[in-house]
């Protein structure tokens, strides 16, 4: 496929546990970005349809979210897995004719997976997609594994074109730790934390809800993503930053403008200490929740660590952040230097009883493309010769079968 002339390129499509982004490679950010929902007639009233003309009756996205009173609304995917397939392949199916608009047997496709999928959930996904919509070719890619791709563009990256990292995906649902070494995931490393977008925007809404009265009830989690996304920040010292806000008021608060969504009346709420301490909670978490006390940094230096040791220098020198919840300014900076904390005083430790002195570079990747890094890397990769190279064809699946899929290569060259 490699020497084909005039191919068309490929389409990249990311489906996650809350949004799916999908478009075209080579562009820097996705033509397409909807909620992971699917909202079904339900069967009673499915059953007084004519002829399976209910199967056409569905929608996907916020068209879904729009018509919960009206219609089923599930998510396929939980926790990154597919849990339904019939309403992903109607998922699917949507995101080719109704918002790619494009032939599918006339493009290869790349689609992304959770670390440790399993392979059989590769084949059904083979499938549907060369079954059901006769695509040209088929790459699934590690979500964790076009990360590091993204980074690739990042100016604070030393690793160069590396497949070799640990990846920090934070998204709307839960925020994982993936260390990769040469393109595959550590499965046994992969460490999770049960805080993300969501967590966030909660503690945000509780925070303005105890002080605010005048933000409208059904306003309230709008306005507290608003500010999350907004004026929220990493502070270095969270003591300090209280000192600050009482020191200097008028320089740190904020004031959020909204309207009433029924009377159209503006009404107004000061953003203080919820600016810092909603970012916070990644750092120390038992603010938000005294079940789970594991601050971010202390999962990653546990995560690096329990690689074999030949793999831990590099971990370290390409921690690579991905996702919207890792987009808080100075998040990256405040994350290196605690990592680097607990390495220093460890390779201490070390040094006291051995008396061989050992450095570890540690350096966090942070870059423009963040927010959808997966996506990118997959944008990347699918304009290489290698991808269309590698892909696994119409023509191959036709022959042997949906366990073609099982096994993807993995490839980095640009």
């Amino acid at each position: 496929m490699a020497g084909t002339d005039a191919r068309l390129p490929a389409v990249v499509i990311d489906c996650g546990t809350g949004y799916t982004k999908m478009g075209y490679a080579g562009n820097s950010s996705p033509n397409y970005i909807v909620p992971t929902a699917i909202g079904t007639k339900p069967p009673e009233q499915g059953r007084k349809q004519a002829g399976g003309v209910e199967d056409l009756d569905f929608h996907i996205g916020d068209e879904a979210e729009e018509r919960k009173n009206h219609y089923d609304l599930s998510y396929p995917i939980k926790h990154g897995q597919i849990e339904n397939w019939d309403h992903m392949e109607r998922f699917w199916q949507h995101c080719i004719f109704k918002y790619m608009r494009c032939e599918p047997e006339e493009h290869c496709f790349c689609l992304t997976e959770p670390p440790m999928n399993a392979p059989e959930n590769r084949e059904y996904t083979a499938e549907i997609m060369f079954e059901t919509f006769n695509v040209k070719g088929l790459y699934i890619a590690v979500q964790a594994v076009l990360a590091l791709c993204a980074s690739w563009v990042s100016k604070t990256s030393k690793a160069g074109h590396s497949l070799t990292g640990t990846v920090i995906d934070s998204g709307d649902g839960v925020t994982h730790v993936i260390p990769v070494y040469e393109g595959y995931a550590i499965g046994s490393s992969i460490k999770s934390m049960p805080i993300a977008g969501k967590d966030i925007t909660k503690f945000v809404q509780e925070l303005l809800a105890e002080r605010e009265k005048d933000i409208p009830a059904q306003e309230r989690m709008n306005v507290a993503k608003q500010v999350k996304e907004r004026y929220c920040y990493t502070c270095p010292d969270i003591v300090k930053e209280f000192g600050k806000y009482d020191a200097d008021p008028g320089k740190w608060i904020k004031e959020y403008t909204g309207k009433h969504p029924r009377t159209k009346e503006l009404y107004r709420a000061e953003i203080g200490f919820e600016r810092f301490m909603a970012p916070e909670i990644f750092f120390n978490p038992e603010i938000r929740d005294g079940n789970f006390k594991t601050p971010l940094p202390v999962m990653v230096d546990d995560a690096i660590q329990s690689c074999p040791i030949d793999a831990r220098k590099p971990l370290y020198n390409n921690i690579v952040l991905s996702g919207g919840s890792s987009m808080f300014k100075d998040f990256g900076r405040r994350l290196q230097r605690d990592v680097k904390k607990l390495s220093d005083a460890r390779l201490k430790r070390s040094y006291e009883l051995s008396g061989v002195e050992t450095k570890i570079d540690v350096n966090v990747v942070t870059h423009p493309f963040q927010r959808y890094a997966v996506w990118f890397g997959g944008s990347i990769l699918s304009q290489t010769d290698e991808f269309f190279a590698n892909v696994h064809t119409k023509q191959q699946y036709d022959e042997y079968g949906p366990s073609i899929c099982r096994h993807n290569a993995v490839f980095g060259g640009m």
